[in-house]
């Protein structure tokens, strides 16, 4: 199957020198995709590492020198806001892996240069979820929810407690046991997870295994049913294969794990569509292209919609429809229709009351 590429963004990530050769006009669009998508800080340190930045027009350039500082300033307040984190969870003697944008910023992997985000994910034992919370709580987090039925919801199905908010600094925290919700039919065990976690050498900070960091990526993007930042999640898996790749026995070890993990559809997924739509290189062996049949063409009209730049020049008059049949598929996959029937009539009411909270 031949994918065309759609979208001026991602025709220069896979081939970020041809950026040299752009009109002013399509600097501007290129610029709006990226900042939209928000990969602007990710685009720029691409050219960067690739010595082409200073060669770029000086307005969009600016734009570029911008948003490296805004990263690097954003860099500056996460270090300090682990720092308090570990202090904070310190006495209970428990290693805290911190998880995809976090993780990726503290093993200096590729995928974490230039990536802003909103929130810090921790995973912790399930054991220790109560102590981990109450030792938060006493440095100054609370709950971002008082609603009783959103504390049903996370504390009894979901992979996490309700999101922290700190009282002074108003950064927030997301308090995780697993990687996808427990009534999820794709829940690993976790406590696999937590015995191939490694610590970053010179530090306290954990995360997860290289091949783990793929397959969260990809059961957070295949899984979650939210596109707003599906390319910059889609580049992340990117930069993580183009990176882990580069060591011996990273492919077998990869499938191995996926196998281990019950993420063998999640891995399918994230192969393809960074195949098809980044090039990303991987042996034939993982790429399995062959004849579609009806569900994975009825995938790809959907998949191949939402995965493109979040900018109006990106989207087709399918790509509203595409996104939200993913979203429905995302909550039939994490919960039973038993549960999950009166769980979307209770959240509809609470909609219109204004009092749902996730």
């Amino acid at each position: 199957m031949s994918i065309p590429v759609s979208s001026l963004l991602t025709r220069i990530i896979i081939q970020p020198e041809t950026a040299l050769a752009l009109e002013l006009t399509e600097w501007d669009l290129l610029i709006r995709q990226a900042r939209r998508s928000n990969v602007l800080a990710k685009l720029a340190y691409l050219l960067e590492d690739l010595q082409l930045i200073d060669n770029v027009p000086e307005h969009p350039r600016r734009h570029l020198l911008s948003t490296q500082v805004h990263a690097q300033r954003f860099s500056i307040s996460l270090d300090w806001e682990i720092e308090c984190i570990n202090q904070a969870l310190t006495d209970l003697q428990v290693p805290v892996v911190f998880l995809k944008g976090t993780a990726y910023h503290v093993a200096e992997n590729q995928a974490g240069r230039g990536r802003v985000f909103s929130d810090v994910d921790i995973l912790v034992p399930e054991a220790m979820i109560a102590d981990v919370e109450i030792a938060l709580v006493k440095a100054g987090w609370m709950t971002s929810t008082f609603a009783a039925y959103d504390q049903k919801y996370y504390r009894e199905w979901m992979h996490e407690i309700p999101p922290l908010r700190h009282l002074k600094r108003q950064t927030s925290i997301d308090v995780h046991h697993n990687i996808l919700p427990k009534t999820c039919r794709f829940c690993p065990d976790a406590s696999k997870l937590l015995a191939q976690a490694v610590k970053i050498p010179g530090t306290e900070h954990w995360v997860l295994s290289p091949e783990d960091r793929v397959l969260h990526s990809a059961a957070h993007l295949f899984y979650g049913g939210e596109f707003d930042q599906g390319f910059r999640d889609l580049t992340d898996l990117h930069f993580l294969l183009k990176e882990f790749a580069e060591t011996d026995g990273f492919w077998p070890r990869l499938q191995e794990r996926a196998t281990k993990l019950n993420q063998q559809i999640a891995l399918h997924y994230a192969l393809r569509y960074t195949r098809l739509i980044l090039q990303t290189s991987m042996p034939d062996s993982m790429f399995h292209e062959g004849q579609a049949g009806i569900k994975q063409r009825w995938m790809d009209a959907l998949f191949l919609r939402a995965l493109q730049p979040n900018h109006v020049s990106c989207s087709g008059k399918w790509t509203g429809l595409a996104c939200w049949l993913l979203f429905v598929r995302s909550h039939w996959l994490k919960m039973p229709w038993y549960l999950l029937l009166p769980h979307l009539f209770r959240k509809t009411r609470m909609k219109f009351a204004g009092e749902s909270q996730h």
